[in-house]
């Protein structure tokens, strides 16, 4: 009788959920106290700017992935819908704003804490979707909190000198508006050192993932969609680079001494696309009963930014804000997959299709199919949500994945 296999434990993970929680209560503390000031910051909005002028900053974008990752996001969507949103738009949208008329929140159970801490600023960009302007704005009338962002360029080939110039004067005119309305004067050197551990904290973070070329791979996707929260909620904090060092020398510990994340390794695999946050156990286990390792994805690399080495801080995070995945054209994107293949040497690659996320969703128009025919690769595309089960087959996801598995044994022949 075989032995069971069972998955290596990240032991950085216990650190995590001690900082998640002090990220938390600090958050909801501070909504509470007069002397201290809150914002909503869309995933890769102008964060820094707003640690820099002294805000707390809360993303909303994460809250609704809890609730997807909860199983609780087509609970509260249909209460979206009955206010005019469509069952069809952004799943972490519908799902927050409803869950925020049921008066429910994952931070209840998690934390004791009743909800996302209320704002006194909700400050967007909309270099991944329009969909956030219109999901602060909704916010930004239930709280009577003023809203503000920017609208940068997007589906970008080439980033030049002349957008970034253009973006940064964004920047400019957001940071002006703000220290008007506050009172506030921002701190061009708080920001440079803001700016700095953001980015060193990003750099770490492109290290870790970059553990897994290794084969075995240390780590795989589903335990990066976890690992991934401090350079999103706590980037421009000391503590968040603290972490991803501690993170770093556990993975490079696991490289040196032969550890994988599946034991026995033997297909190694892209994600491409949103997570599915309410199947991530069941994808998980089933992937790693396969012995199938997602070693890499777009998704986590998404806060992976090129590092600041001084300079202008408005300019890096000009720059870092267009250069995203998520903001390019269909070359670039194909362009950088291709490059990602080759540097994990994967043998195929996942693509998922969100029915709600079609701006993160790069299956809809031949890329799937363009890939497969230029490297002979094989490629799934399989449909699904990131938060709404409603649209998800476990069933047929299931069978579409074993098939695919088999697809790459017979290739292996």
């Amino acid at each position: 009788m075989s032995a069971i296999v069972k998955r290596v434990e990240i032991k950085a993970q216990k650190r995590l959920k001690a900082l998640l929680r002090d990220y938390f209560v600090n958050l909801d503390e501070a909504a509470k106290d007069p002397t201290r000031r809150v914002a909503w910051c869309t995933s890769v909005g102008p964060c820094e700017i707003l640690t820099a002028m002294g805000f707390e900053v809360h993303f909303p974008e994460n809250h609704g992935a809890q609730l997807g990752a909860r199983k609780v996001s087509h609970l509260h969507i249909p209460r979206a819908v009955g206010v005019g949103y469509c069952a069809e738009s952004c799943s972490y949208m519908t799902s927050d704003i409803g869950a925020s008329l049921s008066g429910y929140s994952p931070l209840q159970e998690a934390y004791g804490i009743e909800g996302p801490a209320k704002p006194d600023l909700l400050a967007y960009s909309t270099n991944q979707c329009r969909e956030v302007q219109d999901w602060w704005n909704f916010f930004g009338r239930r709280f009577d909190a003023p809203v503000d962002g920017i609208c940068p360029p997007t589906h970008l080939g080439e980033v030049t000198s002349e957008h970034i110039a253009f973006v940064r004067g964004l920047l400019e005119a957001f940071i002006q508006r703000t220290e008007a309305s506050f009172g506030l004067k921002l701190d061009m050197d708080r920001l440079k050192e803001v700016v700095s551990l953001s980015s060193r904290a990003s750099t770490l973070w492109r290290q870790v993932l970059d553990t897994a070329t290794a084969a075995p791979a240390p780590l795989t996707f589903w335990d990066g969609l976890i690992q991934m929260a401090p350079v999103i909620v706590m980037r421009g904090s000391q503590t968040a680079v603290d972490y991803y060092d501690m993170l770093l020398a556990e993975m490079q510990q696991r490289v040196s001494d032969g550890v994988g994340a599946i034991p026995d390794e033997q297909w190694r695999l892209y994600w491409e696309g949103m997570p599915v946050w309410p199947k991530l156990r069941e994808l998980s286990d089933k992937f790693f009963d396969l012995r199938a390792v997602i070693a890499a994805s777009t998704y986590c690399n998404s806060w992976a930014f090129e590092e600041y080495n001084g300079g202008d801080p408005l300019a890096w995070m000009a720059k870092t804000s267009i250069e995203l995945f998520i903001n390019r054209d269909e070359n670039t994107k194909q362009a950088f997959l291709e490059e990602m293949f080759d540097k994990f040497a994967v043998d195929g690659a996942v693509f998922h299709n969100a029915r709600t996320c079609p701006n993160n969703t790069n299956s809809r128009f031949g890329m799937a199919q363009r890939l497969r025919e230029k490297r002979g690769m094989p490629i799934l595309v399989f449909d699904g949500d990131l938060s709404d089960v409603r649209f998800f087959s476990t069933a047929q996801s299931m069978t579409n994945i074993e098939a695919f598995i088999e697809q790459l044994q017979e290739g292996r022949r």
